[in-house]
């Protein structure tokens, strides 16, 4: 077996490593980061390599510099995002659960909405909902913002035959959102399933979701089923990767 070897620049390997740190928590929250003079002894590298390291981190927010002071790791955590919270239907007068679940965390939770139209859906969609060749489906694309600054990209589909003189084809905010449309319609959530894949970003993911250079994103493909098993709802969720963790909490019987 041929040993691999990283052939990355070394500036990036040291990022990987202090990275790996601070998303574990060995390198706790508001901790100070090593001098450069400690760094350049750690590493064998040159304070120049010290530099281009520590801009990478601050590029994605893991560090922030203090003038004459040091480097400090920022001081929240990861943002732990628990799919469950988002499922279940609300009442009638609460707010969308992304408003609610912000509120609890002190911060701003907003949606803005891009895109509402009838599409040719992927094909991993196409077969959740078990459509022929040429069917359309319902589209709602839109990014979520954490205090004014966004979050996730959301792509959610649905059939026409749900969805269609529904505001689900209305290019306006659902009240409630989404869960507690369908359930008005008479097809309440029951279960989900997720897939979960990391990659690169597209550019229009960088772009939208302000990402650094080569931060991977966390791609979420989720199928919400109503009664009897029938898939009514299916979502695209790409969020930023180096910000944000998903929790998810299951009984075992």
């Amino acid at each position: 077996m041929i040993r691999k070897i990283d052939g990355r620049p070394r500036h990036q390997q040291i990022a990987s490593e202090l990275r790996a740190l601070i998303m574990s928590g060995d390198l706790a929250p508001g901790a100070r980061l090593p001098t450069t003079q400690q760094l350049m002894a750690q590493y064998g590298i040159t304070s120049q390599t010290v530099q281009r390291t520590l801009n990478v981190l601050k590029d994605e927010g893991f560090v922030v510099g203090r003038a004459g002071v040091g480097v400090y790791v920022r001081e929240d955590l990861a943002l732990a995002v628990s799919p469950a919270s988002y499922m279940p239907p609300t009442g009638e007068s609460e707010a969308y659960p992304w408003m609610t679940e912000a509120a609890k965390r002190s911060q701003r939770g907003t949606i803005r909405l891009l895109e509402v139209a009838k599409v040719q859906p992927p094909v991993n969609v196409a077969l959740a909902f078990g459509m022929a060749e040429n069917d359309r489906v319902s589209m709602r694309h839109q990014v979520l913002m954490l205090d004014d600054a966004p979050a996730e990209l959301a792509w959610i589909y649905h059939p026409l035959a749900i969805a269609e003189g529904t505001p689900l084809m209305e290019r306006r905010k659902i009240a409630g959102g989404t869960p507690r449309l369908l359930a008005d319609l008479g097809f309440p959530p029951r279960e989900w399933v997720d897939n979960l894949s990391v990659r690169l970003p597209t550019t229009q993911e960088l772009e939208v979701l302000e990402l650094p250079d080569d931060v991977p994103v966390i791609r979420t493909f989720r199928v919400v089923y109503a009664d009897h098993v029938r898939p009514v709802e299916a979502q695209i969720l790409v969020k930023g990767g180096h910000l944000y963790e998903l929790v998810y909490r299951q009984q075992v019987n």
